[in-house]
This record gives C-alpha cells, sequence and structure tokens, in this order.
C-alpha cells in the first residue's frame, strides 16, 4: 500500500520520526469534524460532544496497547503524568523510598522524579552499559528498592530495554515498575495485558504521529486504589458536575489523575491518528521500520568496510545491536565527520538530528528504500575529499 500518499510529507527525505511524525491527510477532516464543527454549527455548549472525543482517545489508547480504557487518563505531557503518579503513591513519598533509572533516561524524566520525590535516594544504572541485556539489569535490582523507572525505547541509544524481564523481576520483589514508551509507542508492539507492569507514561507526538499535547498515563488496576493524586481538579471527581466546594470523591478510574479543566484539541487530533495505527497494527509498522533499519545499518557496514575514501579523522561506528533489541531508530557515529555530515545532508532537505553517539535516523511508514539510498549517497557525497 502506498502509505506517502496519506500522510503530509514535506519536500526531501523526513527520517526525523523519533522526534515528530508527519501528520495524517485525513486527520485535518477528523478534527474538523470532531471540535471545530461542534464549536462553530452548534447554538449549545461543545462540551458535551468535546468529551466524548476525549473518550475515543482513551478507547483508540486501549486498542492500541491491548488495555481497558477505564486504566488510561489523558496528560499534557510525560513529566506531567510522571510527576502525578509519584506524589500520588505513599510508598514513593516516605523518607528513604528508593527509586531505580538508567543515566540514559530522557532527562526530563530525572528532573521530575528528583523533584517530585525530594525525599527518595535515586540510583542510576551507569552509562556505558548494555541495556538490552537483561543480566545487567539484574545486578541492580534488588528487594530495597521501591520503584524501577524503564525506557521501554532508549532516544539516544536506538536500543530497547528487555522490558518483560524487568517488569517480571521487579513482580516478584514487591517492587513498582513505571514504563516510559515515548520512544516506543507505535513502532514497538507492546501488550499491558502481558505486560501488566503497574504504571505506564506515553506521548503520542513520535511514531503514533498525533502532535504534542496528548500524553497519557496508565495505572494497573490493581493500583489504582494506592494512589491518592494531589493535582487534581474536578475532572479528577467522581461526578464533576456536582459542584460541591465542600465534598470531593475521587474518580474511581485512573481518571482521578485528570485534574481541571481539559484540553481538548491535542487529544481530538491524536484520537484519529492512533486509531489509525490500532486498525493497521503495530506489528505491521514495526516490520516496515525495521526492514529498512536492517538496511541501512548493512549498507552502512558495508560503506564503512570497504570504502577507503572516508577521511582518516572518520570513524563510523555503526550498531551492532540484534534486530530484536532494537528500536525504531538507527545510531550512526561518524566521529570527527558528524557535523560534516549534517551539514551536507542539510543542504541535501534530509531530515535527521545528532545527539551525544551520534545521528538518529527514524524511517516510518511513508519512508521507503529510496529515502535510505539517498541517505547513504549524500553521506558518502560528505565524507569524500
Amino acid at each position: 500500500m502506498d502509505y506517502k500518499s496519506q500522510f503530509y510529507l514535506p519536500e526531501g527525505r523526513y527520517l526525523l520520526n523519533h522526534s515528530v511524525g508527519r501528520p495524517l491527510l485525513s486527520a485535518k477532516a477528523g478534527f474538523e469534524a470532531d471540535f471545530w464543527r461542534p464549536w462553530c454549527d452548534s447554538g449549545r455548549e461543545p462540551w458535551g460532544h468535546w468529551l466524548n472525543a476525549i473518550e475515543a482517545f482513551r478507547e483508540a489508547l486501549a486498542r492500541l496497547f491491548d488495555g481497558d480504557k477505564a486504566d488510561f487518563c489523558p496528560q499534557v505531557n510525560l513529566s506531567s503524568a510522571l510527576t502525578k503518579l509519584l506524589m500520588s503513591h505513599p510508598r514513593l513519598n516516605r523518607v528513604g523510598a528508593r527509586v531505580l533509572m538508567c543515566e540514559e533516561d530522557f532527562p526530563s524524566m530525572g528532573f521530575a522524579v528528583q523533584k517530585a520525590l525530594p525525599k527518595a535516594q535515586i540510583r542510576f544504572i551507569p552509562q556505558g552499559q548494555d541495556l538490552t541485556d537483561a543480566n545487567v539489569w539484574q545486578q541492580y535490582l534488588d528487594a530495597e528498592l521501591d520503584l524501577v523507572f524503564i525506557s521501554h525505547a532508549f532516544s539516544n541509544l536506538g536500543v530497547l530495554a528487555p522490558v518483560a524481564d524487568i517488569v517480571g523481576r521487579c513482580r516478584e520483589l514487591g517492587v513498582l515498575s513505571l514504563v516510559d514508551v515515548a520512544q516506543s509507542a507505535g513502532v514497538v508492539p507492546l501488550s499491558l495485558t502481558e505486560l501488566a507492569p503497574d504504571f505506564l507514561i506515553g506521548s503520542s507526538v513520535k511514531w503514533l504521529c498525533g502532535g504534542p499535547g496528548a500524553a497519557y498515563l496508565w495505572v494497573n488496576p490493581v493500583r489504582i486504589n494506592e494512589c491518592e493524586p494531589i493535582d487534581v481538579g474536578w475532572f479528577s471527581h467522581e461526578n464533576p458536575f456536582e459542584f460541591n466546594i465542600h465534598h470531593f470523591q475521587s474518580h474511581p478510574s485512573a481518571l482521578k489523575f485528570w485534574g481541571g479543566t481539559p484540553s481538548v484539541a491535542p487529544f481530538v487530533l491524536a484520537s484519529h491518528s492512533i486509531n489509525w495505527f490500532a486498525n493497521l497494527g503495530e506489528k505491521y509498522v514495526r516490520a516496515h521500520n525495521q526492514a529498512l533499519v536492517s538496511m541501512l545499518y548493512d549498507l552502512m557496514h558495508q560503506y564503512g568496510a570497504s570504502d577507503s575514501a572516508v577521511s582518516s579523522t572518520s570513524k563510523l561506528m555503526v550498531s551492532t545491536v540484534p534486530a530484536e533489541r532494537r528500536s525504531g531508530t538507527a545510531i550512526l557515529d561518524f566521529g570527527d565527520d558528524n557535523d560534516v555530515v549534517m551539514a551536507r545532508l542539510s543542504e541535501a532537505n534530509i531530515s535527521v538530528d545528532k545527539r551525544r553517539y551520534g545521528l538518529r535516523v527514524s524511517p516510518h511508514l511513508y519512508n521507503d528504500g529510496a529515502d535510505i539510498a539517498a541517505f547513504i549517497d549524500c553521506v558518502q557525497g560528505a565524507l569524500k575529499r
């Protein structure tokens, strides 16, 4: 199927899907129908229609992640979702609570944990560890921990954590687990019914192509009664329209984390996109993505091994991670020539970015072999003197 024709695509080659996914052409019509028209075309307040649209967002997430919509709550971003979860659980707010993270986690997550849990002791798995290896995680997991924060996919490494092994071990130890799917949702299949962590947070802006502002949290129903959110509002109430300032009763579902008057537009956009991907199936997206990532890695390995025109300052480093441990992003390091390569790619209107370990390249459904070939041709041209 020609997926290029179903998305808004700029001129050039867009390979920045780890940052922002391209919008669906049909998203505009969906937004018009579910947000704009109820506001413009009726003499009544549009809240009933808008809240139904947010329910559709929760339903779409439940389909995508094989879960129950009651366990999902809309959030503005991951940092807010994480902060709300951490501050809600009494076990995490006692003096000396112990949290395990990785130095390779997205920094915003570390900021949120440190500020939300000032009484906690935070341990970090240091940089340089093989975070795809369950045995490495096992060295840091023990019953003294209270929470393990798990990035399903690491944004700077292009790899996946062995999330099923970690969550399973946490369960054995009686330790809470929290999974961050910001870099994996939409490109790496995940079933909440099978994995059953304690908490999950994610967003829609990357592989789900839903735009910013439509994040979410998920709470395992066995944990929901343990959580008492602090940052609440009238939509956290069991009956938001009771309007009794002297009475607050938490919503029995994950909506207890919702808060005050919600934004609507981001969730309308994201709902349309998430449903589209749920209908297609993450396994299909994963297979397409990995075929292109494998093509890129294979050709770059060949290039790095055989092309004598590469300058002496360039040290091509290509990931050797097995396919089942990769995220949707390829990481390529050209050493001192990274900036040269980036400049040439920019001139050719090929969109990637550069982080600590090199260039990040992320092909989606609307990318194809021609995009990968163009990328490689441009890199070769940049490195030849």
